[in-house]
C-alpha cells in the first residue's frame, strides 16, 4: 500500500481506532461539521440525507494525489473511489447516525446516492441513509443524533442550518436540537480534561439531540 493510499482511507483508519479508544483519555483526531435533512416519502420519516464537511487537515491527506487529470480540481469522478471507502468503512459504525423513537432504537439500511465535494478547500461527503423501517410523520418522540460515542471522531452541528425537515413533512412539525443534561455534564468532563492535556477545544456538539415534534393530533 502506498503513502499516497494510506492517506485515502484516513477516515477508515480513526473508524477502526474509534473502536478501541476510551471516553476517558479520548479526544478527536477528525473533525466533521454535520448538516441534515429529515426525508419524508408518501407520509412516513423515510431517513436521512447527510452532508459531512470534514476539516483542512483530513481533507488535505485524502486529496493527495486524486487530481488525476492535473487541471488543480477535485470533481465527483475524481472522488468516487474515495466515497466508496469512505462509505464502505462507515458501515461497521452504523454510520454514526442514531435514530430512536421514543427510547426505542431504529435500524437503518445501506447508505444511498453518496458522493464527495471538493470546495473552498474542503471535503464534503453527501449520502442518503434510509430507515430501515419508515415512520409515521406525526410520531411522536422521534429524535437522533450524529455522534462517535469514543469522541475520537468529533460531530459537531453546523452553526448555519444544521437540520431542517425535507419536502412532505407534516405542517406544523418542527426539529429541535437540545442537549441532555446529563451528557452534557459528560461533555464538560471531557471537554475541561482535554482543554487541561492539549490546550485545545474537544468540540463536544457530537452529543446533540436532534428531536423531530409535530402538533398532537
Amino acid at each position: 500500500m502506498t503513502n499516497r493510499h494510506s492517506f485515502r482511507t484516513t477516515i477508515c483508519a480513526a473508524l477502526a481506532m474509534s473502536a478501541i479508544t476510551t471516553a476517558v483519555g479520548a479526544h478527536p483526531h477528525v473533525w466533521v461539521d454535520v448538516k441534515t435533512a429529515v426525508v419524508y416519502e408518501a407520509g412516513r420519516i423515510a431517513g436521512f440525507q447527510h452532508a459531512w464537511t470534514f476539516d483542512e487537515g483530513y481533507t488535505t491527506m485524502a486529496i493527495e494525489g486524486l487530481d488525476t487529470n492535473g487541471d488543480g480540481t477535485y470533481d465527483r469522478d475524481e472522488l468516487a473511489e474515495l466515497a466508496q471507502v469512505n462509505i464502505d468503512g462507515l458501515k461497521e459504525f452504523a454510520y454514526f447516525t442514531y435514530p430512536k423513537l421514543g427510547e426505542g432504537e431504529l435500524a437503518t439500511g445501506a447508505p444511498m446516492d453518496y458522493w464527495l465535494e471538493h470546495k473552498n478547500g474542503i471535503l464534503t461527503l453527501h449520502f442518503t441513509l434510509p430507515l430501515a423501517e419508515p415512520v409515521l410523520a406525526g410520531a411522536q418522540g422521534f429524535n437522533f443524533q450524529v455522534m462517535d460515542p469514543s469522541f475520537y471522531i468529533a460531530f459537531n452541528l453546523a452553526k448555519e442550518d444544521p437540520v431542517r425537515l425535507a419536502a412532505g413533512a407534516p405542517s406544523g412539525c418542527k426539529a429541535e436540537i437540545a442537549v441532555p443534561a446529563d451528557e452534557s455534564d459528560e461533555a464538560k468532563r471531557l471537554g475541561d480534561a482535554f482543554l487541561q492535556q492539549f490546550g485545545g477545544d474537544i468540540g463536544i456538539g457530537m452529543a446533540q439531540t436532534v428531536s423531530v415534534n409535530c402538533p398532537a393530533s
